[in-house]
């Protein structure tokens, strides 16, 4: 029989001990029990999403440079048509990376240099006419014209000047096909540098993976700058961008109903609901981890936030729904679909709360980005 000595001394061990166990488990944040694998859950984000999706990014950037050398060696309307499906192809698989704008993609300013957004800010006073996802032709003409650019600067003009947004115009503006027949070798040079730019800086990103994804899929923490964090903010900056940029911005939302038509994504091909109905299936296979059971969808389930989880899976389908119900293009929509524009903003608004504040709180996550636009 144990002396009663020993017994206080028991219980005050195992007190400590308790304690103890408590400590360290609220030091992580955000961690969940033993049983739920975050370095599997990393590593099917980086082998199966990530890397691939960056992959067919590359792949369809090859057959755009391809069908783009074709068009600029005989401009035509058959040489355009073929062009516009390789375009397209291309952008909707972008579309389907936009979660992934962390690590190797930050070091090189995907999300600036291939299809800038304006970033959250939309404002006049400060960044005049170039806001959300508009095109400085201006400055475009002006490069073909004097030859004298660098696509490297970081400035707002250059950034407008690039990318998708700039091979929107460049292939498929205003007379597109009779402009290649005036000062036609600084066209068509300015054009090659675009797109070879662009698959530049996609296959840099591909490169970096083969070493960063060690480094991805070992850190299992969720303070800022780690991968679930990165995840989590990047789903709700994207939110953000669909709220603000794809929907909101050109609908009139930040400009008392003053609809800016020519601001949407791709206007000159005239697919802008096509691409934010990708942006968000995607984000919501990013959510999920592509179904495989190792996705932040399941993460939430194993910090006992089920009903969240199934409040955000619906919302998802929820907004998908509303965003294909607007007809292309959205341009025109924006003023002969206006219910069906505002409905779907309404929807994207919710999603956007439970990702940027229900999802981040629950996995302990901290939103590092400044939304000058609030939610």
């Amino acid at each position: 029989m144990f002396k009663s000595g020993h017994v206080k001394k028991i219980i005050f061990v195992l007190a400590v001990a308790v304690f103890c166990a408590c400590s360290k488990s609220s030091d992580k944040g955000g961690e969940t029990p033993d049983a739920f694998d975050k370095t599997a859950m990393l590593t099917n984000y980086a082998d199966n999403l990530i890397i691939p999706g960056y992959t067919a990014l590359q792949q369809k950037l090859q057959v755009l440079q391809t069908a783009s050398d074709a068009f600029l060696a005989a401009p035509t309307i058959a040489t355009q048509a073929t062009l516009k499906t390789a375009y397209i192809d291309a952008q909707l698989q972008y579309e389907r990376i936009t979660s992934f704008h962390f690590g190797p993609a930050e070091v090189v300013l995907l999300d600036v240099f291939a299809n800038f957004s304006g970033n959250l800010n939309y404002n006049f006073n400060t960044a005049g006419e170039l806001t959300g996802f508009s095109i400085d032709s201006v400055n475009i003409e002006k490069n073909i014209s004097t030859g004298t650019y660098n696509l490297a600067t970081m400035d707002r003009a250059s950034f407008y000047s690039q990318g998708f947004p700039a091979l929107n115009y460049l292939y498929f503006g205003p007379n597109a096909i009779a402009k290649f027949g005036t000062n036609t070798a600084a066209r068509v040079k300015y054009v090659k540098d675009v797109v070879t730019r662009l698959k530049g800086l996609t296959d840099g990103i591909i490169t970096s993976w083969g070493t960063y994804r060690a480094e991805f899929i070992s850190n299992t923490k969720t303070n800022s700058g780690s991968p679930i964090a990165n995840m989590v903010n990047q789903m709700a900056y994207q939110m953000d961008l669909l709220k603000g940029p794809r929907t909101g911005w050109p609908f009139g939302k930040q400009s008392n109903g003053i609809v800016f038509a020519t601001k949407v994504e791709a206007y000159f091909t005239g697919n802008s609901v096509a691409l934010a109905v990708e942006n968000i299936n995607a984000l919501k296979k990013t959510y999920t981890g592509g179904g495989s059971g190792k996705g932040l969808s399941d993460y939430l389930v194993a910090l006992n936030k089920t009903q969240l989880n199934t409040d955000v899976l619906t919302q998802f389908d929820l907004v998908s729904t509303k965003l294909s119900a607007i007809p292309d293009p959205l341009s025109t929509s924006l003023t002969t679909q206006a219910a069906a524009v505002e409905a779907a903003y309404k929807e994207i608004q919710k999603l956007l709360t439970l990702l940027k504040t229900d999802v981040a709180s629950a996995t302990a996550v901290q939103i590092s980005y400044v939304d000058n636009d609030g939610d």
